[in-house]
Formats: C-alpha cells, sequence, structure tokens
C-alpha cells in the first residue's frame, strides 16, 4: 500500500503506470534497475529492487543501501540514481517534502496530521538525517495507517447496520483480521473487500487480497 501511495502522491507517471497495469512492482522495478524484460527477472534481483522501493520510502541513502544490501556505495548509489531516472517524479516528491519540512520544522499527512520534526534544522548531521527520513516516510506511511483506520469504521458500521455476529478482532499494518460464522463469510467477504479498496479514491487501484480458514494455523 505504501507504494501504490508513493505513486498517487509523487503523481509519477512510470509508478502509476506499474500499478495500473497489475505488474509486480518489485519484478518491474528490477527490471529498470537491471535493463532486462521483467519476464528475466531473478528471484535476487526481484529482492533488490525490493528493498530499493522501500528503501526510497524510507529515505534510505546509498551508504544506508550498500549495508542492507551488503553491495559496494557506488553499486548502491546507481540504483537509486537509476531508480530516479525512470521515476523522475518520485525524486522531485521527496525534494518538495524535505524541503517543506525544513521551512515549517513539521510533515502533514494528506488529512492533516502533524508530525512535529524538530531535529530537521538540527546541526547534528546524524539527528538531521534521522529527521529528514522520517520527513519523507511520514506523509506516506501516515496515509496508509489513515486509509486503515478509515476502512476500519466503514466496514464496523457495515457489520453493525446488519446485524452481524462477525467479530472484529485485530488490525496489523494494512491486514484486519476477523472471526467470522461459515453462514457470514460470503457476506463479510464482499464488505470487507469493498470497504478497503474504496477507503479513499487514490490515482491507482487498492488491491485487497483476502484469506480464511477454520484456524490460524491453516
Amino acid at each position: 500500500i505504501e507504494l501504490r501511495i508513493l505513486a498517487h502522491l509523487s503523481g509519477d507517471e512510470n509508478l502509476k503506470s506499474a500499478f495500473l497495469n497489475d505488474l509486480d512492482i518489485h519484478s518491474y522495478t528490477a527490471s529498470i534497475l537491471f535493463s532486462k524484460d521483467k519476464d528475466s527477472i531473478t528471484e535476487e534481483e526481484r529482492a533488490i529492487a525490493k528493498t530499493v522501493n522501500f528503501g526510497i520510502i524510507y529515505g534510505m541513502s546509498a551508504y544506508g543501501l550498500s549495508k542492507q544490501l551488503d553491495i559496494p556505495y557506488e553499486r548502491a548509489e546507481s540504483f537509486i540514481n537509476e531508480y530516479f531516472l525512470r521515476y523522475p517524479k518520485v525524486k522531485i516528491y521527496i525534494q518538495k517534502v524535505y524541503e517543506e519540512a525544513q521551512e515549517k520544522g513539521y510533515v502533514t499527512t494528506l488529512f492533516k496530521r502533524r508530525r512535529e520534526l524538530p531535529e530537521i534544522k538540527s546541526s547534528n548531521p546524524q539527528l538531521k538525517e534521522l529527521a529528514k527520513r522520517q520527513a519523507i516516510n511520514t506523509p506516506i506511511q501516515g496515509l496508509a495507517a489513515d486509509l486503515i483506520k478509515i476502512a476500519m469504521i466503514k466496514i464496523y458500521n457495515e457489520f453493525k447496520n446488519r446485524n452481524l455476529n462477525t467479530k472484529f478482532l485485530l488490525q496489523i499494518h494494512d491486514e484486519l483480521i476477523f472471526d467470522v460464522p461459515k453462514e457470514e463469510l460470503d457476506i463479510v467477504i464482499d464488505i470487507v473487500k469493498e470497504n478497503m479498496q474504496n477507503a479513499l479514491k487514490l490515482d491507482v487501484p487498492i488491491k485487497v487480497n483476502i484469506k480464511y480458514a477454520k484456524t490460524w494455523v491453516n
């Protein structure tokens, strides 16, 4: 969900196109980083691209990426440069967020929830770098948190209005867990999918995967 939100917030056409065409975003990015057809990408290459995709969201530097992947700094820097070359509006968006955070001392989510970042103006390089990563990540992860809460409220209200006996058990990041009577399974699947996918209209579709079993072990 964070990468879909990044596509929405940045407006990057290449990133949006990947989701609009229902591509595997990590294989797609790997094809960019390694200049290969996406169908010939190896699992290792996909894993590297996945690290880069999420590293960008968390404001990871070339140094951080080199440590994470255990590769030379120059290679990590090349990956990030290639990423921004193919997703140019992501780079523009990140720079804009960082500059606004420096100016205001805080960042906000799309729903105006605010995170203060006093260290963004710190003379301590480590504190400033941490604040920079937080500035980049907060609008994305914050909107993801907003989205799941909106979906939860809508789902709960619909359960209540329909007098269902399904129980809301747990939320884990972008996952929801329910205890569902067998006779309510089909209707609950429809309610959950509809409300999670349409909690907020983004420029790219929100996809929901649903699984069910008799026990959590399965």
